[in-house]
Parts: structure tokens; C-alpha cells; sequence
């Protein structure tokens, strides 16, 4: 069945950006608001083809999701009746990841009335469009680095212009009041349902410790708002979480879950997820750093805030800033524990030492989820997936040579899990591509099957490390 999350999204994209252009461009004569629209849907499709370039891969799912989100939207009404394989290397979409790294011309046009006015505009562009190059990371079974790197990028460059600007409203950092918390935006897509959530959840390869861990987070929350809706007093907790495991683990993806179901069961009105680590949060200079937290916990206010590899913060010298971003985020979880929740994730080791930092901190984090290793099993499970969404096959034998080389793999600390499998299967696909393009002539078996001699060793797709 085909998502309609990207579709959902760039409808989120193009109101909010169109709105904000009409309110940069108010003082100007003739403007067109459907010109705007028109430019902002522009914008969205812009922005979706990038991230689909972003790896190269260009796959089904990905180009279904743009045919269905923008089929209508596009004056051009090719798209509407294309189908991947014939998008999958034109031009429509190959060699369009570049626009991620170009200046945006709508951006700057809102950046400009920020200026000038004192406003927030630009902000709306921004976390718009985080959500839609991360909705497209979402569309593959594993996203690839590349992706996550392109949407590292993107968040990077649109952050650093919004930071040259001032901000109207309150001053960065201050919590509402009692009574001024904001409903759910208008642009943010509907709450999922949570046994919808907890089925993708449980679609996920593995990880049933984990499963059975959200289950009872979900059902404890769910309760308290039942005990809460007839009057009964809801019992205070901290919904904080630390994640601890290997990275390729699934952590980031239950932690988008988790954020979705603190959404549907009312801890938070949005839902959304930040995503940093010591590198957005750790400055070069004294009274910096603080602000540097309080504004991820601005970006994820009524959502979720992820911090990887958090126990990086409390390493360094006795001089390291990493010492003041402990000691505002626990200032913040406190000031804003109903409105963020706070993920921090690591090895289990160095989380010890995370928590052993402050002595807030460990009171503050109930609940730890430890993020086991795939088995080999499993492994071959998420390639096998990989396969299917792709269009191959493995035959018996690549099956046992995937198998041998996932085995042969050392499981120590730093094991890349999921990238692991992903590494071995895009290796797998290269080498089948280079057996199969001199033959006379290409059956569709020869293009979908790939054999023993396609698989490469386990030392050639680094299966050894991360």
C-alpha cells in the first residue's frame, strides 16, 4: 500500500510557506496569492527530488510518493501518468541533489521580512521543510547515510540564516505560561492513531525487548489519560527515555514512533522530533552554549528531543563547554518537562557516565531501553527487505553468502547493525550490475536475481565496522 505521508506533508509545506509569503510581500502591489502558492509548491517539489537524489538510488516507493504528491499539484501534468521506471534516471530527478546546497530565493525573500519587520517567518520555511526531507529519508526500509547527511546539511545551512536574524516574540528560550500552551499547529499533519502506531511499530525486524518496552510506555500513558478524563488524579512521571546500544540499532526510528504516540496520547501537541548531538549543542565560547540548548529545546517545543551520543557532553577538560550544556538541558527538563521530551542515546558504558554527570540527571531518566544487536537472522531479514523494495531476488546461494558474511562480521562495540546490512546489499547490487551488463541479452531474471557470485566478502562492504 502506498504511503500518502509525503503527500501530507508538502500539503503542510506549501500552506504554511504560501502564507508566509503573503505576509512578507503584504506591502507590495499586485501580488498574486496564487503566484505564491504556485512558487511554494515549486519549492516543495524542488526540495522532494533533491532528497530522492540525495543517494542515488531512486527507488519505487520514492518516486510513487512524488507522482502521488505532486501529480496534481504540478502544472505539468506528465508526472501525473509517469510511473517510476520511467522517472528512475531522468532528469526530472537524477542529478537534482545539488538544490540542497543552493541559497533558496523564497527562503531569503522571508529572511528579508524577518529583518525588517522583527518577525518569524523564515521559521515556518525551516521546519517545513525539515519535515519533508525527512519524510523522504522515511520512505526507504533503512534510510541511507547520504540522506541523513543531505538532511544534516540542509538543517545546518537554513539554522545558521535564522540565526543572523533577530526574532519577534518572546526571547529565545522562555517557557510559556501556566494556561499559554499552544494547540497542535494547523500545518502539522493529524494525530495518528496509537494502535496504528504500535503496528508499525511492531512491522519493525527485531528488536522485541525494545517492542515490549514501548508497549508498556504506551499502555502506561494511555491509562493515566483514561484515569485523567474521569477525573481520577493521573500518577506524575517523567517521560524521559535513554536509549543505549550500537548504532544502526533502530534508535532514531522508535524514537520518531514514540514521539507520535507522546502526540496521540496528549503528553505533547506536535509530535515532531529533533535530532542533534554534542555538535549542536556545545559552543566555542563562554555564554554561548546555553543558548545553544535552549534553542534545540525551542525547535522541539511539544515534541521530542533526541540527543546522540550524548555522553560526549561530559568528556573534555575541566574548561570543556560540554560541562554547561549538561547543566542547562537539566535546567530545561525541568523548566519544560510538559512540553519536551527528552531522549539522550549512547553506548550503555558511556551513558553510565552521562548520567553520572549531574547530579539531576539520573532521577530525570525513569525509563533506559537498551537496543540490542541484530542477530544474523534478522540481518538477513532487512536485507531481504532491501531486496523486495528493490525489485531483486536472492537466490539460495547469494542467500548463504549473505548469511556467511553477516556471520563472520565481529559484533563488538561500534558494530553498524542495519548499515552493515545496507552496505552489503547496495555492494551486492553493484557487482550484480557489473556481471549483468555485458551479456548479448537481459531476461528479467538476469536483472532481479542475484547469485553467490554477486555477493562480495564480508572485508569488502566493511562488515567489520560502522
Amino acid at each position: 500500500m502506498r504511503s500518502r505521508a509525503l503527500d501530507a506533508v508538502v500539503s503542510s509545506f506549501v500552506d504554511d510557506v504560501t502564507d508566509a509569503l503573503l505576509a512578507a510581500t503584504r506591502r507590495l502591489p499586485d501580488v498574486d496569492e496564487e503566484d505564491l502558492r504556485e512558487a511554494a509548491t515549486v519549492e516543495a517539489f524542488n526540495l522532494s527530488v533533491a532528497m530522492i537524489d540525495a543517494d542515488g538510488r531512486h527507488t519505487d516507493d520514492e518516486l510513487d510518493a512524488l507522482v502521488d504528491a505532486f501529480g496534481t499539484r504540478l502544472p505539468d501534468t506528465r508526472l501525473l501518468h509517469a510511473a517510476p521506471a520511467t522517472l528512475r534516471g531522468g532528469a526530472l530527478v537524477a542529478g537534482r541533489a545539488s538544490w540542497l546546497e543552493e541559497e533558496s530565493e523564497l527562503f531569503g525573500i522571508l529572511l528579508d521580512a524577518d529583518r525588517r519587520d522583527d518577525g518569524d517567518l523564515a521559521r515556518r520555511y525551516y521546519e517545513r521543510a525539515l519535515d519533508v526531507a525527512h519524510v523522504v529519508a522515511s520512505l526507504d526500509v533503512v534510510p541511507a547515510q547520504s540522506e541523513l547527511e543531505a538532511i544534516s546539511r540542509l538543517r545546518t545551512r537554513l539554522l545558521a540564516a535564522l540565526r543572523d536574524r533577530p526574532v519577534g516574540g518572546a526571547p529565545t528560550g522562555t517557557p510559556a505560561g501556566e494556561g499559554d500552551r499552544p494547540a497542535a499547529r494547523s500545518e502539522d499533519p493529524p494525530a495518528r492513531p496509537l494502535e496504528e502506531l504500535l503496528a508499525e511499530l511492531d512491522e519493525l525486524v527485531g528488536l522485541d525487548e525494545v517492542k515490549a518496552r514501548v508497549h508498556l510506555v504506551a499502555d502506561f500513558l494511555y491509562v493515566q489519560r483514561l484515569r485523567a478524563e474521569r477525573g481520577l488524579k493521573p500518577l506524575e512521571t517523567s517521560h524521559h527515555l535513554v536509549f543505549t546500544g550500537n548504532p544502526g540499532t533502530g534508535k532514531t526510528t522508535v524514537a520518531r514512533l514514540l514521539a507520535q504516540i507522546y502526540r496521540t496520547l496528549g503528553v505533547v501537541q506536535r509530535g515532531h522530533l529533533v535530532e542533534t548531538d554534542r555538535s549542536g549543542l556545545v559552543a566555542g565560547y563562554v555564554g554561548q552554549t546555553a543558548a545553544r540548548v535552549t534553542a534545540r529545546f525551542d525547535e522541539a517545543d511539544e515534541g521530542m528531543l533526541f540527543i546522540d551520543e550524548a555522553y560526549t557532553l561530559a568528556r573534555g577538560a575541566e574548561n570543556d563547554f560540554g560541562r554547561e550544556a549538561i547543566d542547562q538541558v537539566v535546567k530545561l527538563m525541568e523548566d519544560r518537562r510538559d512540553r519536551v521530551v527528552l531522549v539522550v542515546a549512547g553506548y550503555p558504558a558511556e551513558m553510565e557516565e552521562f548520567l553520572s554527570a549531574n547530579p539531576g540527571l539520573r532521577s530525570r531518566f525513569p525509563t533506559v531501553i537498551d537496543f540490542p544487536d541484530y542477530s544474523t537472522d534478522e540481518l538477513l531479514e532487512i536485507v531481504e527487505l532491501m531486496c523486495r523494495k528493490q525489485q531483486y531476488e536472492l537466490d539460495d546461494g547469494a542467500r548463504e553468502r549473505i548469511r556467511a558474511a553477516l556471520d563472520a562480521a565481529p559484533r563488538t562495540k561500534g558494530f553498524g547493525n542495519a548499515r552493515v546490512a545496507r552496505n552489503l546489499f547496495e555492494a551486492t547490487v553493484s557487482r550484480h550490475a557489473s556481471r549483468v551488463r555485458p551479456l548479448e541479452q537481459h531476461t528479467e531474471e538476469d536483472l532481479t536475481v542475484l547469485t553467490a557470485q554477486d555477493v562480495p566478502g564480508a572485508d569488502q562492504v566493511g562488515c567489520d565496522s560502522t
